[in-house]
């Protein structure tokens, strides 16, 4: 596909210049103008231009769509929306795909349709947003609520990358010491030994070996690391490894919980913000589970979408699945008596929200002083290792 550039004739022989994205011949972009009423006068493919740009991050995507809801809520259309954000990105990256967006809808697609052209930076939960909003005339107010969800999850992802901070540097040094250990202090160690002809301890014989396959096959190291993640990412590949990874973060020691409240919180607010705009609970259960993103809620979800089909309700169907807490639960079935139940759900995924507040505090507080007794352990263990002979042959000296 391309871009061309055009100049066309209209009915009454009035010239017409524009561009036209995403056709892929000449013959094919005529063919679309005189669907318009245009006659193709000349037409000229626009060349590529090479551009390094830097990724769109979420962090960008946030505030865009908030500026969205902000410029449409005063009154501008989204064509002259989309062209101010345009103006206005410092990421060229940005820039260009917000005018990709534009041109998309000056040539007839729906907003939802243009944004969808980049699926891979904005996600099925907004666009759902934005279809729903385009088409029950509430666009102003999903931006906004599109905005404040994906403002949230952002939020939750930087607080677990924060709380995962301190463990990856001790982690780190941890092995850099080792290494460095393993690498360059104990042979200086062995050839004490064999000049002393002492007999090495168990440990000690495990630690000089070690060394000896570090130091000489130290080039297999990064080939066995590269065979490793290739064959884990093809694993996960499949379908049932990946039920299997998915059912493990759920229950895995530590951060089982966390895992499952993020998920149900994902879940929750998701189809609460949805049902809230008029879309159907089929459809906001398919988009909140793909949100959610495990294979366990996948399947919770096809079973709550015929609960629904049958007449059930969700609240009710909750309390069948060990995923949602009791206060989820609880939420839902008061929702459902006094008709109010996205509020609830959306009220219930922000206590979830502080839940894993907390429990992320906790976890830190108790992941420091445990993480640095494990590496004065492993160092620990290292030195013994290597004194080890030392206290032997000082024995026998006596």
């Amino acid at each position: 596909m391309a871009t061309y550039d055009y100049t066309a004739k209209d009915l009454n022989g009035n010239t017409i210049v524009g561009a036209y994205d995403d056709i892929g011949s000449v013959a094919l972009l005529r063919q679309e103008l005189d669907k318009m009423g245009y006659a193709l006068v000349k037409a000229h493919r626009r060349k590529r231009q090479k551009r390094k740009f830097r990724r769109i991050t979420r962090a960008e995507v946030v505030p865009l769509i908030y500026k969205f809801a902000e410029m449409y809520s005063a009154g501008l259309s989204i064509t002259r929306c989309l062209e101010v954000l345009g103006e206005q990105s410092e990421n060229p990256a940005l820039g260009v795909m917000i005018g990709d967006i534009r041109h998309s809808i000056e040539n007839g697609l729906s907003l939802e349709e243009a944004f969808r052209k980049h699926k891979n930076i904005f996600s099925d939960f907004f666009l759902g947003m934005l279809e729903a909003g385009e088409s029950g005339g509430k666009l102003a107010e999903t931006l906004e609520m599109s905005a404040a969800h994906l403002e949230k999850q952002l939020d939750m992802t930087r607080k677990i990358k924060a709380a995962f901070t301190y463990p990856i540097v001790v982690g780190g040094v941890c092995f850099v010491v080792v290494t460095c250990l393993l690498i360059f202090v104990v042979p200086i160690f062995v050839k004490l030994y064999r000049q002393l002809h002492v007999p090495l301890p168990g440990p000690t014989q495990a630690l000089v070996t070690l060394s000896s396959v570090l130091r000489g096959y130290w080039w297999a190291i990064p080939f066995i690391l590269a065979v490793v993640a290739v064959a884990l990412w093809r694993a996960l590949k499949s379908p049932a490894v990946r039920a299997g990874w998915d059912s493990f973060k759920l229950t895995m020691p530590v951060l089982g919980k966390v895992n499952s409240m993020a998920v149900a919180s994902n879940f929750v607010r998701t189809y609460g913000m949805l049902t809230s705009v008029g879309i159907s609970p089929i459809r906001a259960l398919d988009v909140a589970a793909v949100v959610g993103n495990n294979h366990a809620l996948t399947e919770i979800a096809k079973e709550l979408q015929g609960t629904v089909e049958r007449g059930g309700s969700i609240g009710s169907s909750l309390k069948n699945y060990d995923l949602f807490p009791p206060m989820i639960v609880q939420l839902a079935l008061s929702g459902e008596e006094v008709g109010l139940v996205p509020e609830m759900l959306k009220k219930g995924a922000e206590f979830l929200d502080k839940d894993i507040d907390r429990t992320l505090s906790a976890l830190i507080t108790k992941l420091e002083p445990a993480l640095t007794v494990i590496m004065g352990v492993i160092v620990g263990f290292i030195l013994m290792s290597v004194y080890l002979p030392m206290f032997d042959y000082m024995q026998h000296l006596k």
